[in-house]
């Protein structure tokens, strides 16, 4: 899940080796991408879907989003943001968090934010919004490893 045009696909692409279309513009992806991802042994389900920008979507990518959301069993929700522009981006992990549904903040396009001079220090994030937070760079794979041993604790977490 994420705003519209922050890297979602091209994380999938990361996690399943699935070859999805990636572009500079919002709204490439429209309907719900699937695929499979092997975690601690286990075949995972993962969907790449639409972005949006709130749980109470504008449009119906958005609106596609939340109804996969909420209807579907979630396990694990991975909230990927731009980095550069956490002030817009926070407003869906807010909601999301309210879901009670476990939750990683993935920081990607980390690269750019450091190219501007944008530092962010994940433990405090991740201690002030009591979820787990990974960095990446989505097109380069940057933090793909830490991002999936991250889904991998949660996961086995909450197996117990």
């Amino acid at each position: 899940m994420g705003n519209p045009n922050v890297g979602k696909s091209v994380i999938f692409n990361r996690l399943t080796g699935i070859k999805v279309i990636i572009s500079n513009y919002p709204g490439t992806t429209v309907e719900f991408l699937e695929g499979s991802i092997i975690i601690e042994g286990k075949k995972m389900k993962i969907v790449d879907a639409p972005g949006t920008y709130s749980l109470i979507p504008s449009d119906k990518a958005g609106e596609a989003a939340v109804n996969l959301l909420l209807k579907e069993k979630t396990d694990l929700i991975i909230n990927v943001v731009d980095s550069t522009n956490l002030g817009r981006n926070l407003y869906l992990t807010l909601q999301l968090r309210e879901l009670f549904i476990p939750l990683i903040l993935d920081l990607n396009m980390v690269d750019v934010a450091r190219e501007q001079g944008i530092e962010i220090d994940i433990p405090a994030l991740s201690k002030e919004l009591k979820v787990s937070v990974v960095s990446t760079v989505a097109i380069s794979g940057e933090g793909i490893r830490e991002l999936r041993k991250a889904a991998a604790e949660i996961l086995k977490r909450d197996e117990k």
